[in-house]
């Protein structure tokens, strides 16, 4: 058994793979596991919805307990050791699931840590998010195997969190975003490519995906950012570039106007609030693996 759930990569094909498919199972009304007298500890430094609501409901319907900790109210506000956190933490709580700015810090809070520690997010990547959008897609399509993924904007923790998943699911990714926000020191999988061509990203594109402009923590550089992204928004209109039964999702909060026309979530291509929903059920085939 895997003892944290930092990266997909790290994680391991086979048991992501069981994860996604064990999700598929949960959500059908399949058997669950009891978490009666298990609790998790919820610690965000960045603000959250779905990612919050989905594992505080996720332990409550499988009989555990959570509690979210502000790091404003923690000890690490005021300069206490990660590692220190970390001991005293896990000594109490059965599974953490940590959100933070800087990935290095999810890592050092692992290592100290004696409990399963759950990637909520960090600016290198967002793997929970993935097990509940490759959900979404399996759920409709069936397998990824060789189908087209186009991820359309900004190089961010969820684009990351994209290019490990091709690998794991063994389809092809094609990442859309403008010359300027291509990363120069990246190593690309065979089966991931960048171009800067909305139209050749696009085209026979199975799955098309995006999220916002400006991620948390890049407000700094909003106007630039704004005004660089402005012909990668995806409508009804561009998706019709890509297959007929193409997918359309995207992880929320969603800028309405920006990286999406205000049409889009209620296009019929549109599967964004079964992803959401998505969620919950891969949250709890997660815990279940861990706790």
């Amino acid at each position: 058994m895997n003892k944290h759930f930092l990266n997909l990569k790290e994680y391991g094909t086979t048991a992501v793979l069981d994860l996604v498919y064990g999700a598929l199972e949960l959500k059908k009304g399949s058997h669950q596991k009891n978490l009666n007298g298990k609790y998790l500890a919820l610690i965000f430094e960045k603000s959250s919805t779905r990612t919050r609501l989905s594992f505080e409901v996720a332990m409550n319907q499988l009989g555990g307990r959570a509690s979210f900790l502000s790091v404003r109210d923690l000890q690490l506000g005021r300069g206490e050791p990660i590692s220190d956190t970390a001991r005293v933490i896990s000594s109490m709580a059965d599974g953490v699931v940590l959100r933070t700015l800087k990935h290095s810090t999810l890592e050092e809070f692992a290592e100290s840590s004696t409990s399963p520690i759950i990637n909520g997010l960090t600016d290198l990547s967002h793997p929970c998010q993935l097990l509940a959008d490759m959900l979404t897609f399996i759920e409709h399509k069936g397998s990824l195997e060789n189908k087209k993924v186009c991820w359309v904007g900004d190089f961010n923790n969820v684009c990351y969190s994209y290019m490990e998943a091709a690998e794991i699911f063994n389809f092809n990714l094609t990442i859309v975003c403008p010359d300027e926000y291509k990363p120069k020191d990246i190593v690309l999988n065979s089966n991931v490519e960048l171009t800067s061509s909305i139209d050749s990203g696009l085209k026979e594109a199975d799955l098309v995906t995006t999220d916002v402009w400006v991620s948390m923590g890049d407000e700094k550089d909003s106007e630039r950012r704004l005004s660089s992204f402005s012909s990668y928004q995806i409508s009804p209109t561009v998706m019709d570039k890509a297959k007929n039964d193409a997918l359309f999702l995207h992880c929320l909060p969603a800028i309405r106007g920006q990286e999406i026309s205000v049409d889009m979530l209620d296009d019929p291509r549109s599967k964004v609030w079964e992803q959401a929903e998505n969620r919950l059920h891969a949250q709890k085939s997660l815990l279940l693996a861990l706790l």
